[in-house]
C-alpha cells in the first residue's frame, strides 16, 4: 500500500457512494471521507453509509454531509459508528449546532457559501469545531465544483487578528483539482475538501484522485521545508 500521510496538510475526498470508491480511497489514504445525505446525485441512506463505513480503512474518517437535517437523525448516526464528523451544509443556525454538539460528541464543520471576506467573518465565531470554505451559487447549498476568489480568505484574516480574533481553522472546498492544489494550500487551509475535481462522467477517477493525493502531499511538503529553511535563518 502507497503510503501518502503527512501531518500538515489534510484531504478530504467528498462524495463517495460505491464499495468501488471506498476501495480506491483505502489505497491513497486520504485524511477524511464525504458520504453525502442530501441531494439527488450522491446522496445515501444511512444503510447505505454503514455499508461503506464497515469497509473503509480505520485510517480514513467519516464525514457526513447535511443540509437542514433533523439534530437527532445526525447523531444516531454518529452513535451508529457511520460517522466520525458531522458537516452541516444548509441552512442551519448556532442555535442547531449547539444543540447537535450536546447530543453528540463528535466534530462539527459549518459550511460557508463566500460571496466575500464578510461571509467568512459572520462565520468566524461559530460553535462548530471548523469552517468549510465553498462557493456561493444561488439556490444550491454547494458541491457546484467551482472556486470562489481565494483572497477573500487573507483579507477574513487580517480583520479578524485587527480585532484580537483568529481564523477558525477551515475546510477549503470548490473548484479544486491536482493542477491548483498547490495554490489552494497558500491560503493556509486546515484541509482541502474535493469531490467532483476527482470525477470522470461522474464515478471517483482512481487516477484524479492518486494525482491529487500527490500534489496536496508533495505541496505540504515542500511549504514545510521552506518554513524549517526560514526559521532555520532567523535563528542567531
Amino acid at each position: 500500500m502507497v503510503n501518502y500521510m503527512h501531518e500538515n496538510v489534510k484531504i478530504k475526498i467528498c462524495g463517495l457512494k460505491r464499495r468501488e470508491d471506498i476501495a480506491i480511497v483505502n489505497k491513497y489514504l486520504p485524511d477524511y471521507v464525504g458520504f453525502v445525505f442530501a441531494g439527488t446525485k450522491r446522496c445515501l441512506t444511512r444503510e447505505q453509509a454503514g455499508e461503506l463505513k464497515s469497509v473503509l480503512s480505520p485510517q480514513i474518517r467519516s464525514v457526513g454531509v447535511f443540509v437542514n437535517e433533523s439534530s437527532e437523525n445526525i447523531a444516531r448516526m454518529c452513535e451508529e459508528g457511520i460517522l466520525d464528523l458531522v458537516q452541516l451544509h444548509g441552512d442551519e443556525t448556532e442555535e442547531d449546532i449547539r444543540r447537535l454538539k450536546e447530543l453528540t460528541d463528535v466534530p462539527v464543520i459549518r459550511a460557508v457559501r463566500v460571496q466575500g471576506s464578510k461571509d467568512i467573518l459572520r462565520m468566524a465565531d461559530t460553535a462548530a469545531d471548523y469552517l468549510l470554505l465553498d462557493a456561493y451559487r444561488a439556490n444550491e447549498y454547494g458541491g457546484s465544483g467551482e472556486s470562489f476568489c481565494w483572497d477573500y480568505i487573507p483579507a477574513a484574516k487580517g480583520r479578524l487578528k485587527e480585532a484580537g480574533k483568529s481564523m477558525p481553522p477551515f475546510f477549503l472546498a470548490g473548484g479544486l483539482n491536482a493542477g491548483n492544489a498547490p495554490d489552494a494550500l497558500k491560503a493556509e487551509p486546515y484541509a482541502l475538501d474535493i469531490s467532483s475535481g476527482v470525477e470522470t462522467d461522474g464515478f471517483k477517477d482512481e487516477q484524479k484522485i492518486k494525482e491529487f493525493v500527490q500534489a496536496v502531499r508533495n505541496a505540504g511538503f515542500q511549504i514545510a521545508d521552506s518554513k524549517k529553511h526560514r526559521k532555520g535563518e532567523q535563528t542567531p
